[in-house]
């Protein structure tokens, strides 16, 4: 399952009042630091005659497909991955979500500049499960999910990691056309909107990305895979909503604790099952095989809530500029009204204001 990959910028990490420890900013800053540290510009491995020839291969790749960011999708100019760190471990960073033992709803927690966001992420994996296990023995369910990404939302140039060097080629590409699309645009406290706007730019870049070099093979197998993710999140957000339910009702704790585990039972059945029609694929066996909770299934729909409604934009717009300025100004609209004009456009709606407020009635 992909989750959110994402820690906040240095600048961001500053806590709002209340938000967080200054043991926490400290961390994330030396955290940073030290991966910003290890950064080399590309030229310069790539000019070390002893550099691994695979690693020599995906770093090359990774120069053309930021070019192609820039020139054709129309995402930031700038040294973002035109650099290469090696961290010397197999995740950048480690991401803490916690939900109410009766609520698959996400515990949010609140910064500076980029607003209120559904997880909390640490450099250190100690120090995340340290925070997880706190939460915990408060009574919250949790997850600790690894990420290999790390993005400052263009505050800073952030690097290649060693940790995107084994993703399958589509899914490095789309990491870079992912991350970059969050330089472009940001909205503070909306995560559904932002992760779906940077998901349609990934996906529908590399799509594009196979089609200029004709290698239409490669973006059927993506593609394939692209409808078993979505398959599998489907089987999540069933179970979501089945949860939600009896929460929802008016049950004793001990009989909510009970279906809470005959539903999470329920799941495992249906996976089970999946499994079988996916040709006994087992991408999703280790993640399965977690002792789930509310938390595990608390981000299963942010990433791809409003893609449909990016693609309609993308359709209307003909152009990547015109797309990228297009959902800036909705995201400039009050939350509601933004909510409004994404839900016509994921229905098929034609935008009713594409980009351009009409003026005023004059009173009379």
């Amino acid at each position: 399952m992909r989750i959110v990959l994402r820690v906040l910028a240095l600048a961001a990490l500053l806590p709002a009042a209340g938000c967080a420890t200054l043991d926490y900013y400290a961390g994330a800053v030396s955290g940073h630091l030290e991966l910003m540290a290890r950064a080399r510009p590309l030229d310069e491995v790539l000019a070390d005659p002893g550099l691994d020839a695979r690693l020599r291969v995906r770093l090359e790749l990774a120069r053309e497909v930021r070019a192609f960011a820039t020139r054709v999708l129309a995402l930031p100019d700038n040294d973002s991955y035109r650099s290469y760190a090696d961290l010397g471990r197999r995740f950048a960073v480690w991401n803490v979500v916690a939900a109410d033992p009766f609520s698959v709803q996400p515990r949010t927690w609140c910064f500076l500049i980029v607003g209120c966001l559904s997880y909390r992420g640490y450099f250190d994996e100690d120090e995340a499960r340290a925070f997880a296990a706190e939460l915990a023995g408060r009574g919250l369910d949790v997850h600790v999910a690894g990420a290999r990404a790390y993005s400052t939302l263009g505050w800073f140039d952030d690097p290649l990691l060693n940790t995107l060097m084994d993703l399958d080629e589509a899914r490095f590409i789309g990491v870079i056309f992912h991350e970059l699309a969050h330089q472009r645009l940001y909205v503070e406290d909306d995560t559904a909107f932002n992760e779906s706007y940077a998901s349609f730019v990934e996906r529908e870049g590399v799509r594009q990305w196979y089609r200029a070099r004709g290698d239409e093979a490669a973006w059927r197998r993506h593609r394939r895979a692209l409808a078993r993710e979505a398959s599998f999140r489907r089987l999540l957000l069933h179970a979501r909503g089945r949860l939600a339910a009896v929460y929802a009702r008016d049950l004793p704790a001990g009989e909510k604790r009970r279906r809470k585990a005959g539903e999470f039972r329920r799941l495992r059945r249906a996976y089970a099952a999946w499994k079988r029609r996916w040709d006994g694929y087992g991408g999703y066996d280790r993640w399965m095989a977690q002792a789930l909770n509310n938390a595990h299934l608390a981000l299963v729909a942010v990433y791809n809530q409003w893609i449909p409604a990016f693609a309609a934009l993308h359709r209307d717009s003909g152009d990547w500029e015109v797309f990228h300025r297009r959902a800036a100004a909705l995201g400039e609209l009050p939350p509601e009204e933004r909510r409004a004009r994404l839900e016509h456009l994921a229905a098929g709606t034609p935008d009713p204001d594409p980009g351009v407020r009409p003026p005023a009635p004059s009173p009379s």
